[in-house]
């Protein structure tokens, strides 16, 4: 059966068809260009742009893969959690499709979706350990079974993409931050600041707003000045180190907790490439792989949201 997959909680556009785990067709516009002048996303632009550019989109992804709205068998759309006026871009327009073409209409979780990208990398079989990543969540997940999840730890206060927007912006660099931070990072010294890593006794939770504070303190209060090329790649590359540290930690120990062969990452955070790295170091040595999606599949799209629904449908 073709899916369309519909995908708008945030500032990303995408629509995508697949058909048994194969993406069909894939579009996907992002207004990070846009938003970049406020800092951070403005919902009521957000929703705006949506308005204009899905149904043309959709449009696009049916010719790409030669196909006719008559030939979908089912829509997958994010409802929740997300920007309000977004979703309900999205979301008004898979239901008016659905009813228009009698066709189910699945309502999908924009995080559970997050863990679908898995469709197009298989980690195995089941048990293993999801983490999702990204401006909005930090989330642990124990997967007993696909479509059977324990939440084992979330984030307290910021997200981990959240902080690294926050830290661009202190440093001056580029919305979105997580791109930045890692481009910035290349060839800095990631042990000359020694920023805090949250420990949680008892807890697979998370926290970072305390390194969020840490970073402004020695921006604004330390330094004294302002930061040079050489220490905006230091602090880059430091905060990095902090900022990963807690991931690496609680996922390995939840693997082991939980006698999982795999973690799998995703949401936009999970396309660092230092992070693949830090992974791939913690575990060597171990019966447990970390696994990853393809880096366009990390940030918000369709195909994951297609996937997750088609999923649900079965």
């Amino acid at each position: 059966m073709k899916i369309l997959g519909i995908e708008t909680s945030c500032d990303e556009t995408a629509v995508s068809l697949i058909e048994n785990k194969q993406i069909l067709s894939e579009k996907i516009a992002s207004q990070a260009g846009i938003h970049a002048a406020y800092g951070g996303v403005v919902p009521e632009i957000a929703s705006r742009e949506h308005l204009k550019k899905l149904n043309i989109m959709i449009e696009e992804a049916l010719s790409e893969a030669k196909l006719s709205f008559e030939d979908i068998g089912a829509v997958a759309v994010t409802a929740r959690p997300g920007l309000e006026g977004s979703l309900l871009v999205g979301l008004t327009a898979g239901r008016a499709i659905a009813s228009l073409m009698n066709i189910p209409l699945i309502e999908v979780d924009h995080v559970e979706a997050h863990l679908f990208a898995r469709e197009f990398n298989d980690p195995g079989p089941t048990p293993g350990i999801g983490l999702v990543i990204s401006g909005g969540h930090t989330r642990l997940f124990y997967i007993k079974e696909w479509g059977d999840y324990t939440v084992l730890g979330d984030t307290r206060d910021d997200a981990v993409g959240e902080a690294f927007d926050k830290v661009a912006s202190l440093l001056s660099l580029p919305y979105p931050g997580g791109p930045s931070i890692e481009k910035a990072a290349v060839g800095g010294d990631s042990h000359r600041f020694r920023f805090p890593v949250s420990r949680m006794k008892n807890t697979y939770d998370f926290s970072y707003s305390g390194l969020k504070t840490a970073v402004l303190y020695e921006i604004k209060y330390r330094l004294k000045r302002e930061p040079s090329e050489t220490d905006i790649r230091d602090i880059a590359a430091s905060f990095q180190e902090a900022a990963f540290a807690p991931l690496i930690k609680n996922c390995l120990a939840a693997a082991r907790e939980y006698s999982a062969g795999w973690i799998f990452l995703s949401g936009g955070v999970a396309a660092n490439g230092r992070l693949r790295e830090k992974f791939s170091e913690a575990l060597a040595g171990e019966k447990i792989r970390a696994v990853f999606p393809p880096r366009r599949l990390c940030t918000d799209n369709a195909s994951m949201v297609a996937a997750c629904g088609a999923f649900h449908l079965k």
